[in-house]
């Protein structure tokens, strides 16, 4: 019987000199198994909170006004900025700065005139910047015509605002009358005041200048609705929506139950808010707005209008407002229920975060919003400051500013900033006591550390007086002293700044790595965070930021072992020791204090392309960390079948050769 050996199949040395990459290739592809996010404007900008007072003065009034933002947008485009939302720039007493609204369809004189407003928007849209507007529906100020008419009864205003008649003073004559219940003023005090005139009280869930609006009134609601087509019809691109969670109050009024945690019955914490707050219908109210925004974006086309909705609330109920359906109520992948907003707003860097916490406490915290968060039909976002909040500087400490940024600008969805974070800008205490600021918090030094002055001073624009904020005498806040050295104009020609590491960090997030990619967060100690982002087919990053003053070395290889061995600097702190470009080792990267670095790495599959184009040879470590993934080196060996004994040589032969040749290098 002649014995007949199987000859070798056509390409039979092609094939080995193909293995390792082929290894390669099957490895690379089990590393990122993250379906690609949607894409529209929204997820991929930066939004940027103006505060209209204090970001530029155009007539010397000492007070910020439209025409200054109009003047300034060229700054909002030089540092990637693609959206801006405006703090309340409509026609009110000013009681709480805007948030009290006595017409909802006007500009407030100060601010300018509709003229004004109309060409900020053409301004903006020539820039690629979108104009969101602050809705505030849940209250009118009591100086609006609405609530005037309510208080004299006159059809169909009425019942617009929450009235109640008062209760009988058991310890008085029979004809004195106590608040309808025992809810509270989130701003202290009795949620209700009398009005003489109508003889009934108001509820009023802020300042007693803020009556509530009735949404349980069908002609409320439309009201609302028609603000925001007319600011539509305008040309904004959205709203962000104030204070939401407080739109509905629960039937009947009950009295709500005391936390036991606060023994004065005037404040805000002497009672848990069941019947005030979080209500079932505050979010349908936000799907019925969704829908109308959707319904125009529908009829008169262009990119999407937006919904943006702030609510202090727990996780779970602010997770409502993403939309209504359960996870597992969808079909094709969609939700098949009412939306509600694109960005409940996540206020957890602010909330649960500060200059003592630990890494453990900042992976804890990211991830807490990623796991409640929908799988479907959401996207992330990030607040890292407001108008109402100290400032980031001044909250997590001025070292950290880059640091922070860096985290803020890596992570998955949408950044929120604050105007002024850019530069790091902090509070200016002296804000308190000038006079000339936050009335509703007072003065007494009961509220005296709850004034959101220092957070709300002018902008620091440049080293001549008033920071060039304005050309008047006085400033409605005084700007913080420090603006000689902080400022932008310092801060764009430096070489390294605050502002420039910001710039630098808009543009890096752009990458399809960081608008599409996974996440992978690591407490690598008590004072180090570190995280990989990944896509597939395309670059891998690393984000390290150091907690704390003292330099720390990380072996970033030990917790993610498929980098490689090196890794280029892509954007590192104003303060830091690297500079984007320096090539770093990944299992012992030393990282300066305060530092935020995010690193590049060359994902496996690239690096397998660019052997087989010959722009490098592969190294034993491109090979090596690609060997540790053994279930999938099994897996394909196993698939050779019996013939895996016949070619073991080859196979030697290639590593051997591989590996000599790194030791060459």
């Amino acid at each position: 019987m002649v014995n007949q050996q199987r000859q070798p199949i056509c390409g039979a040395s092609w094939w080995w000199r193909w293995l390792p990459i082929m290894l390669l290739l099957a490895i690379s592809q089990t590393t990122d198994a993250t379906p690609p996010s949607n894409d529209d404007w929204w997820q991929r900008t930066v939004f940027y909170q103006i505060y209209p007072r204090s970001f530029m003065d155009s007539n010397g009034d000492g007070v910020g006004d439209l025409r200054g933002i109009t003047s300034r947008l060229e700054h909002l485009k030089d540092a990637g900025i693609g959206a801006t939302w405006l703090s309340p720039i409509f026609r009110s007493p000013m009681v709480d700065f805007g948030y009290d609204i006595a017409d909802y369809t006007a500009i407030q004189p100060e601010y300018g005139t509709m003229e004004d407003f109309e060409a900020l928007l053409a301004e903006a849209e020539r820039l690629g910047i979108k104009i969101i507007l602050d809705f505030v529906p849940n209250h009118t100020s009591d100086q609006c015509e609405w609530f005037r008419r309510s208080v004299a009864r006159e059809h169909p205003y009425t019942d617009y605002y929450v009235w109640q008649d008062g209760r009988v003073d058991p310890n008085g004559n029979g004809t004195a009358r106590l608040p309808p219940n025992n809810w509270q003023s989130v701003f202290y005090g009795s949620a209700w005041t009398l009005h003489p005139d109508r003889g009934q009280y108001y509820l009023h869930q802020f300042t007693a200048q803020q009556p509530d609006l009735n949404f349980r009134n069908p002609a409320v609601v439309e009201e609302m609705r028609e603000v925001l087509r007319f600011w539509l019809r305008k040309g904004v691109a959205g709203f962000r929506i104030d204070a939401v969670n407080h739109l509905f109050e629960a039937d009947g009024f009950p009295d709500e139950p005391e936390t036991g945690t606060d023994r004065d019955p005037l404040s805000y914490g002497f009672t848990h808010h069941i019947y005030t707050k979080d209500l079932l219908e505050d979010y349908d109210m936000v799907y019925q707005w969704r829908a109308l925004l959707d319904d125009w974006s529908r009829v008169h086309g262009g990119d999407a209008r937006i919904i943006m909705t702030e609510a202090y609330a727990n996780i779970t109920f602010t997770m409502k407002y993403y939309h209504a359906e359960d996870d597992d109520d969808q079909a094709d992948g969609e939700p098949r229920a009412a939306a509600g907003s694109h960005m409940p707003f996540n206020f957890l860097l602010i909330t649960d975060l500060n200059r003592d916490s630990s890494a453990q406490d900042f992976v804890y915290t990211i991830q807490k919003w990623l796991t409640y968060m929908p799988r479907v039909g959401a996207t992330a976002n990030w607040v890292l400051g407001n108008h109402d909040q100290p400032r980031v500087g001044t909250r997590y400490g001025a070292e950290r500013i880059d640091a922070i940024h860096t985290l803020l600008l890596t992570l998955p969805g949408i950044a929120v900033t604050y105007y002024g974070e850019e530069i790091g800008m902090v509070d200016n205490p002296d804000a308190i006591s000038s006079g000339g600021g936050d009335s509703v918090t007072g003065t007494s030094d009961a509220f005296i550390v709850f004034s959101r002055d220092p957070e709300r001073t002018p902008f620091q624009w440049d080293g001549t007086a008033n920071a060039g904020f304005s050309s008047g005498p006085t400033t409605w806040l005084p700007v913080h002293p420090n603006y000689r050295e902080l400022n932008l104009a310092a801060q764009r020609v430096a070489e390294r700044s605050h502002y420039k590491t910001y710039q630098a960090l808009v543009a890096l997030r752009a990458h399809e790595t960081f608008r599409k990619g996974s996440i992978q967060l690591v407490p690598y100690s008590s004072s180090v965070v570190v995280y990989v982002r990944e896509l597939a087919e395309a670059d891998t990053f690393v984000v390290v930021i150091n907690l704390v003053g003292g330099e720390r070395t990380v072996d970033l290889v030990a917790v993610f072992p498929k980098l490689s061995a090196e890794l280029t600097v892509a954007s590192s702190g104003s303060a830091s020791n690297y500079r984007v470009g320096d090539i770093v080792q990944a299992d012992k990267l030393i990282v300066g204090g305060y530092d935020g670095l995010v690193l590049r790495s060359v994902p496996l599959l690239s690096r397998a392309q660019r052997n087989l184009d010959g722009e490098r040879h592969p190294t034993a470590a491109t090979v090596w960390s690609a060997v540790k993934d053994a279930a999938v080196i099994a897996s394909i060996i196993i698939a050779l079948g019996s013939s895996y004994y016949g070619l073991r040589a080859p196979w030697q032969s290639v590593a051997s050769g591989l590996a000599e040749g790194s030791l060459k290098k």
